[in-house]
């Protein structure tokens, strides 16, 4: 695959956060280490490679607050340094759903940026590494990981639903039990602290 590699992402990562500081840095640090967990117990997955995606899914907020933006902009800067395969996930990591309106911030992208989007994601046939990245960004908060639910309830609370929301989390827990399946055992049990920052640290003082 053409990806960096972990010390570059590293760098890359760092200097990414000096440009545009905030959670979604620790969020794609959750999501690398979720990945390299769950994928050194998949039969097909190899962890370092697991652990570069997702540090780097989010990569295109270097450019700023943006939406949708922020997806094109990671792959193309991604794939301008020759890491396609890092850019690719840039792209697919927020559509376990082909269809673009599965995306529910603003479309804050120009019309010719829309359709190389739709274009992509309706064209690509999503590997075991889309779907791994797309599962651990589910699960992954800035504060640690927690239950599917909780993320989920999280972003309708903030952008709403529409016609397709659903089918999207049915989606997403299809790909946690097909993941599941391959690794033995439940995702929970490989990743730390999911009741504590499910349910709130205060439970459990």
């Amino acid at each position: 695959m053409m990806l960096p590699t972990r010390e570059i992402a590293e760098q890359i990562l760092a200097e990414a956060a000096a440009l545009n500081p905030g959670p979604w840095v620790q969020h794609s640090r959750n999501v690398a280490l979720a990945a390299r967990l769950i994928a050194g117990r998949h039969p097909r997955l190899d962890p370092d490679t697991a652990d570069i995606l997702g540090l780097l899914h989010d990569i295109g907020r270097r450019e700023g607050p943006s939406y949708i933006r922020h997806l094109i902009d990671g792959y193309r800067y991604l794939a301008g340094l020759g890491y396609a395969d890092a850019g690719r996930i840039s792209l697919t990591h927020s559509f376990p759903v082909a269809d673009l309106r599965v995306y529910m911030g603003e479309w804050d992208c120009s019309a010719v940026d829309l359709q190389f989007l739709e274009d992509f994601i309706t064209t690509t046939e999503m590997s075991e590494y889309d779907r791994l990245i797309q599962l651990c960004d589910g699960i992954a908060l800035p504060e640690g990981f927690c239950l599917m639910e909780k993320r989920i309830v999280d972003v309708a609370r903030r952008y709403g639903i529409n016609d397709v929301t659903v089918k999207g989390w049915e989606v997403r827990f299809k790909i946690k039990a097909e993941i599941e399946a391959a690794i033995g055992e439940s995702i929970y049990r490989v990743l730390p602290g999911v009741v504590e920052t499910t349910f709130g640290e205060d439970m459990f003082s």
